[in-house]
């Protein structure tokens, strides 16, 4: 007969038994008839076996079928099978007896669900065991259990770190599966691990490696993602992987220019994190910020442009004609030219509880990674810019009801007018202009929330399962202290913004003045939102990436 065929390499048949010489004859028969299509995996006792489980469970192996001997000292076979099932619940459960056994294998048949109980000795095979197996192996294939083959994050749903460490991998484009600590398989994965929950966030890699409360820079080089460059000198690097960078990415490499785009996150900034954008110029129908981040990253390698992640960037150094980057770490890359796109971070909202509360219902961005937990709930959204619009148009999909919270008198004067009737014509979505949040209230999690009218003063303290703050625009430039100008709030200062009443002050060696988009220190540009004055829009970002690039080519014209 045909056998049913499920991933070799990964679906097992497993028999343990004390006795040597049975455990050999059991393992030799099952591997003559499905040896080629399934791991034949043979244990002596059944704390061996539950070993050997564990392992493949971390792995994302299938177990199919489970032989077992009934009498076995320290752990029997109805134990066995007991412990056996909480790590593979959809095993099928055979328990080898001999004959003055067979009134406890009945009993078995209601303590642990079994399938089968198999007579022994079974020969011959042909006759008494693989019509048996074959039989249990067409039930356990009858339904779709293929392997979850994604890395697996276990976490509690209410933890700051485990939703940082799901939205690392959300925006890396990383397939993984979230598993609640309290879940039955998530209980099972940390059992398997050998971890208690205080240890949480726990990731286990395709691989079965385990990772206790990992990182972003071990997170990334256990799901194989690029830490490391792969010289030490380059043409161009490129800090920041937002639009701007990657433009400056895809133009750069396109152009021939030996370039790396470091990014202490995810590519795609902020933009990356929008649900849908709709004004970006060849995109009629819109485009969501993970599907253009997608688009651009791999056009930025297909041209040949190295990208690294989860590396930060600390300082900016000044050798030479050359310019030096160096890491958290210590390490460092050197490049003829850098352009400086890190983007803008969301500003800290400061009333009580919110910081307590963040990543435990309050959030700064991440609609995308928390909107299904979003569900019957109400959602409440600060900013009145376009990405605190598009997070509310998407969290209205889900949630109970929207409030949007805006500190203006109106929307007008910051987000889009398509936008603004777009959330007009959704009927679970409300604005709250001249209204701010001034506390959060919760226990573990966020439950309430007190808005103040910024006219009247009147409060209201109203029920919230979520808070998603989008406000102002901080850029992430201290480490440019003493070497990069910036203006008064941290942004780069460039071109004709550097020239007061003729001069470009000292440190300019130059006799040219500096180029459009070129900052105080010649050969480091800067494009996109990180730059003084820019347009904060997605077209205008990655329009400066490419710009930057053009005047990067004049820049080494002249060295």
């Amino acid at each position: 007969m045909a056998l049913p065929r499920r991933d070799a390499a990964r679906t097992s048949i497993l028999t343990v038994d004390d006795d040597p010489g049975v455990s050999r004859a059991v393992a030799r028969d099952l591997r003559r008839r499905y040896g080629d299509a399934y791991r034949i995996v043979r244990a002596e006792s059944g704390d061996q076996a539950l070993t050997a489980l564990r392992e493949m469970k971390l792995r994302g192996d299938e177990v199919a079928v489970f032989l077992a001997d009934y009498r076995m000292p320290g752990m029997t076979g109805l134990e066995f099978l007991e412990a056996a099932m909480d790590l593979y619940p959809a095993a099928r459960r055979v328990l080898l007896t001999a004959y003055a056994d067979t009134s406890a294998a009945i009993d078995a048949i209601n303590v642990v669900d079994l399938d089968y109980y198999l007579l022994k000795p079974w020969d011959p095979a042909e006759e008494k065991l693989y019509p048996v197996v074959d039989t249990q192996l067409e039930a356990w294939a009858a339904v779709d259990r293929r392997p979850v083959i994604e890395t697996k994050l276990v976490g509690h749903r209410w933890s700051a770190r485990s939703s940082e460490v799901r939205e690392f991998l959300a925006r890396n484009q990383v397939p993984y599966r979230w598993y609640s600590a309290d879940s039955p398989e998530g209980s099972r994965l940390l059992d398997a691990a050998g971890i208690d929950e205080r240890r949480l966030p726990v990731v286990v890699d395709p691989s079965g490696a385990v990772l206790e409360s990992p990182s972003n820079a071990e997170l990334a080089a256990h799901v194989g993602l690029s830490t490391d460059p792969a010289r030490q000198f380059y043409d161009l690097v490129v800090i920041g992987g937002g639009p701007a960078g990657l433009g400056s990415a895809v133009y750069g490499a396109s152009e021939g220019l030996r370039t790396v785009l470091v990014e202490r996150t995810a590519t795609g900034g902020q933009a990356g994190q929008s649900s849908r954008i709709e004004n970006y110029l060849g995109f009629p129908d819109g485009v969501s910020g993970a599907q253009l981040t997608d688009r651009a990253r791999r056009q930025a390698v297909k041209f040949g442009a190295e990208l690294i992640l989860a590396r930060e960037v600390t300082a900016l150094e000044v050798n030479g004609s050359g310019r030096t980057v160096r890491f958290a770490d210590g390490e460092s890359i050197d490049a003829h030219t850098v352009i400086l796109a890190m983007g803008v971070s969301y500003r800290q909202l400061v009333a009580p509880g919110i910081d307590r509360l963040t990543g435990c219902g309050v959030y700064y961005g991440s609609a995308l990674t928390e909107a299904a937990n979003c569900s019957g709930q109400d959602v409440y959204v600060v900013g009145g810019a376009n990405s605190a619009g598009q997070a509310a148009a998407y969290l209205a999909r889900g949630a109970r009801s929207v409030t949007l919270v805006v500190r203006g008198e109106s929307l007008e004067a910051s987000m889009s007018y398509y936008l603004i009737q777009q959330l007009e014509r959704i009927e679970n979505v409300t604005v709250r202009t001249c209204t701010e949040v001034v506390e959060a209230h919760g226990d573990d999690h966020l439950e309430k929330l007190t808005l103040r009218h910024r006219v009247t003063g009147e409060e209201e303290t109203v029920e919230a399962g979520y808070l998603f703050v989008f406000i102002g625009a901080a850029p992430r430039t201290d480490w440019l202290d003493g070497v990069v100008r910036r203006d008064e709030r941290g942004f780069v200062l460039a071109g004709p913004d550097l020239v007061v009443e003729g001069t470009t002050g000292q440190g300019w060696i130059h006799d040219r003045p500096p180029f459009h988009l070129e900052t105080s220190v010649p050969g480091v540009f800067v494009a996109g939102d990180v730059r003084a004055e820019s347009a904060k829009r997605v077209a205008s970002a990655v329009g400066e990436g490419a710009m930057a690039v053009m005047l990067v080519h004049r820049y080494l014209e002249g060295l």
